[in-house]
Parts: structure tokens; sequence; C-alpha cells
């Protein structure tokens, strides 16, 4: 079924509560409070058995999730340009600008990638992720730019899903970054969770976390800064954000994870996702895609002073 989720919990979730799980293990499940939903409407069952959403886990047990089928669509198709790098019958590749949400939320129910894709598109894009996030396979911050992959079917979705859960998806971002690191290239492999009291953030933890995998190349240094290209592995949300943080270098202009001192010219991070590489849905062929560094990254660079 493709409304179904079923995990083997693992013992260091043991004593946590279900829906907290839910939240932290389920890319499909957006919150707790939605999880909570779901347990109250009996379709959250641990090894058969419907369970309340403060029960606690004990490790090895198994878990499965129904999801409500799809309601039609509620974000409205709206006329907005995008950047199309490619496009058949199937999928397509986008080129988000900064500063364009992905999809409709809170404060921002128009001018989405989505609401574009649906005008687009005349409203043939996978249902799987439901009425605000049809066709989205992965997402991107609003403040940071570059390539995202948009399925129009389901079978698309699940295959270019099931890719990138297998790592056989390549994602390559640049970004600018506060400091100096002292190695040319490196990997940060330290796992990404919840941030224990503000929700909004993440955080590295060993508590309710998942594996957190990224590969970095320093390309130029700056006096202050360090140009990199990163290769995640994983996706977790704001990975790059917060490893790079974690490490003593976080991506410049970062309201979240950086110095509390504004970078005018950049209005939020200096992070781009520059290129992607997947097999074809259908026809298993190679794909690799690239976009330019947007105009505000090559500003930036530009004002910056190199180490020779």
């Amino acid at each position: 079924m493709l409304n179904q989720i079923v995990q083997i919990v693992d013992s260091q979730y043991s004593g946590q509560r279900i829906d907290n799980y839910l939240a932290v293990c389920c890319d499909e499940i957006s919150s707790r409070s939605a999880a909570q939903k779901l347990c109250d409407e009996g379709l959250v069952l641990v090894n058969g058995k419907a369970v309340a959403k403060n029960y606690k886990l004990q490790g090895g047990e198994r878990v499965e999730v129904t999801l409500p089928d799809p309601v039609p669509l509620e974000a409205q198709p709206e006329e907005i340009p995008l950047d199309i790098v490619y496009e058949d019958s199937c999928m397509l590749v986008v080129n988000k600008p900064k500063d364009m949400v992905v999809h409709p939320a809170a404060g921002n129910l128009t001018g989405t990638l989505v609401n574009g894709l649906l005008f687009h598109c005349q409203g043939q894009l996978s249902g799987i992720n439901g009425v605000i996030r049809p066709g989205i396979v992965h997402r991107i911050d609003k403040d940071t730019s570059g390539l995202l992959l948009v399925a129009k079917t389901d079978q698309a979705h699940l295959s270019l899903s099931e890719q990138i859960k297998a790592h056989s998806c390549e994602r390559v971002y640049h970004a600018v970054v506060y400091g100096n690191i002292k190695e040319e290239e490196g990997t940060i492999d330290r796992p990404i969770g919840r941030h224990p009291t503000e929700r909004k953030q993440m955080c590295v933890t060993d508590k309710n976390s998942r594996q957190a995998v990224t590969h970095f190349q320093v390309l130029r240094r700056y006096q202050g800064f360090t140009y990199l290209m990163l290769r995640l592995e994983t996706g977790r949300t704001h990975q790059i954000r917060v490893h790079m943080a974690y490490i003593g270098h976080p991506v410049a202009g970062d309201p979240v994870y950086g110095p509390k001192k504004v970078i005018k010219s950049l209005q939020g991070q200096c992070l781009h996702a520059k290129s992607i590489s997947v097999n074809h849905p259908i026809t298993g062929e190679r794909m690799a895609f690239d976009s330019p560094l947007p105009e505000y990254f090559q500003n930036f660079l530009a004002s910056l002073k190199p180490l020779e």
C-alpha cells in the first residue's frame, strides 16, 4: 500500500512516546500534533494493537501507521515564473530561487513553488504527499536556492524517494561558511534530531535523532570565510546548516545557526543546491543536472578578499 508505513523501533528510542518517535523518525509525518491525530484516529498500531499518543516504546516493536488517503488538492494554482531545468511526462527538475517557499504553510499560503507547479503542470503532480506538498520529493529552505526534484506521478515519486533513501541520488551544494577550515576535505558523521528546547531548530544529538552524513571539500579560501562544495549522503532537515555550525563554521548569513550579526548583502544563508544526479524513474537512465551560482552568491564571493 502506498499509504502505509512499517518500521521496527530501534532500541535507542526505548522510553520515548510514540508521538515523539513518529514525528522524528517518519518523514511522511510532519509534526508531533500530526502523529497525535493519527493515534487518536486509531491509525497507529504497535505490534498489531492501536495505541494512545502517550504510549511509551520499549524498542524492537513493529510500528504500523496508515496514512489517510490524500484529499483533493487545496493549494491553488498560480501563474508564477519557474526556472524549469528539465521536464518530461513523469518528473521535473526546478531551479528554485532564494526567498521562495517550497510549499504552503501557515503564513505562506500563496506564492510558493507548489502554487506555481500546480499552474504549470495543470494539476498533474504526485499525490503521495497530500494536499499541501503535491509532487514534492524533497525540500530546501526558503533562503536556500537551487535544484529540486518534482514528481508528476506516484510511481515517479516512489522511485525518486527510494533513490534518496538508498543514497543513489547524489546532491551537491555550494556554500560559503564563516572562518577558515583547516582541512582540504572531510566528512561530518553526526546524528541530527530536534533541538530539545527550540521546536523549529535541529541540532547534533544522540537523543531521538537520525544518522546524518555530510562530505565537504574546500574550493577557495577567503579572509574570514571558506567556499565549500558539500555532498549529502543523507537528507535531514537543515543538515548542512547544522553540521557546519557543529564544527564551528556555520553557513555565512545563517540567521538561525550562525552569528547574530546579519550580512545585509545576503539576507539569509549563502547556500545553493548546485547539482543533482538521479536515475530516471521509468528508463533507469542516469541523469545529471547543474545550476549556475545565482547572482546573490556570485556577488558575495566577489566582495570577499581571497587568501593567496
